[in-house]
């Protein structure tokens, strides 16, 4: 099975991320990748294994399982078969020195099993290196997500309203979705850097639902299963005329998403208020995308997009009661959630290539949701919507 990754992104990518840890400031030895995202993004093939990367240049990458399946789909060299780290002594010191790994994703266990058999002078965090390298796409990669992007578009335009029938639990609106959303391309998984982030395809809600308190990072809510599944809906909320129905899902073809929200009114026309805080949440999202350029900084867009808003959005504005997320938008890739982020905190400039979804949103005590989420390149001159724009509440 032949990988996108070829050895000419393997070797640019690599020695980009050599070139972005040898400028900076911090002394380093060895780099440990073990996150298998960002294995794929260096090598072109997800395995049990670690990626080293020497501060002399030397590279090897360590598989334990599958190394059959690492040869076939990589084109990296040299892919090292291991059945426990100490046979990477062969090939590297015992003392590693100042090590960089994942610190937000790689547990404390592993690198303890790790330094079984090598000695690691101190721990450096190598997340933000990668993100940061991540966020502006290659060629490549953008070709990909336009490609989600346009299938994302047109299921949330065509299928999702065939999908809607009285009667149906938020739960077979989910089973329905998938089931569609595989059929015309969807990777099957929706990937978050989020730490211990559950994610199936996205939010669903009908109605006060959508209000519904979540441990999700994002504006909107969702009640889920039950308090251990709190995901892919709620069997017992049933769909009925005049509800809300908030729809917002991550689509992905061949590794990469595009993210995209649109709120449906089922049966009957949408609540006068639901419309006026629509289409002000629409205001916002343009008012972003008039900010976002090579350059601009994330921090100064967020100021200004969220100066003044209008009465509708200043009570449940980016969520509702006390569950209120500080940003209006953030990097897509590999992972739904990269960077950069349209936040208040954040300052790095942005550069062209970078992936955004914008999705102002907000909601509506006793109805619901509502907001739109649109995905963005950034471009030399000003960012191009790829999943068909935002619209109006649609009615169904």
């Amino acid at each position: 099975m032949e990988s996108i990754v070829t050895r000419q992104m393997s070797d640019s990518r690599l020695a980009l991320l050599q070139q972005n840890l040898a400028s900076s400031s911090v002394e380093f030895d060895t780099v440990l990748i073990i996150g298998r995202v960002n294995q794929y993004y260096y090598t072109g093939t997800m395995q049990d294994g670690i990626l080293v990367m020497r501060r002399t240049g030397e590279m090897f990458f360590f598989v334990r399982k599958s190394y059959e399946r690492a040869c076939m789909e990589s084109t990296f060299e040299p892919i090292i078969k291991i059945a426990t780290y100490r046979d990477m002594l062969e090939y590297l010191p015992a003392d590693l020195g100042a090590v960089y790994v994942e610190t937000e994703s790689v547990p404390i266990a592993m690198i303890e099993r790790i330094r079984k058999s090598f000695h690691m002078e101190r721990i450096l965090p190598l997340d933000r290196v990668i993100a940061m390298q991540r966020a502006v796409k290659t060629p490549e990669e953008i070709e990909l997500i336009r490609e989600s992007a346009r299938r994302h578009a047109d299921i949330m335009e065509n299928t999702v309203p065939l999908l809607l029938r009285e009667g149906m639990s938020e739960t077979d609106f989910a089973a329905d979705m998938y089931a569609e959303m595989i059929k015309k391309g969807h990777h099957g998984v929706s990937r978050f850097s989020m730490f211990q982030m559950e994610i199936i395809i996205g939010q669903f809600g009908f109605g006060e639902t959508s209000l519904y308190p979540t441990n999700f990072d994002g504006p909107g809510g969702m009640k889920g299963m039950s308090p251990v599944v709190p995901i892919l809906g709620n069997r017992e909320r049933l769909l009925k005329k005049g509800d809300l129905v908030f729809v917002d899902v991550g689509f992905g073809y061949m590794g990469y998403h595009s993210d995209k929200t649109q709120v449906y009114s089922f049966g009957a026309e949408p609540n006068e208020l639901a419309v006026r805080t629509h289409r002000a949440c629409i205001g916002v999202l343009e008012r972003v995308v008039s900010g976002i350029r090579p350059g601009a900084d994330p921090s100064s867009v967020y100021r200004d997009s969220t100066a003044e808003l209008p009465e509708e959005l200043n009570k449940h504005f980016m969520g509702y009661g006390g569950e209120k997320v500080k940003f209006l938008g953030h990097g897509v890739g590999l992972f739904i959630d990269e960077l950069p982020i349209i936040s208040g905190g954040y300052k790095e400039p942005l550069r062209e290539n970078m992936v955004i979804a914008i999705e102002p949103k907000c909601g509506v005590e006793g109805i619901g949701t509502v907001g739109v989420e649109e995905t963005y390149i950034v471009g030399a001159n000003g960012a191009e919507c790829i999943t068909g724009g935002p619209k109006d509440i649609v009615r169904v």
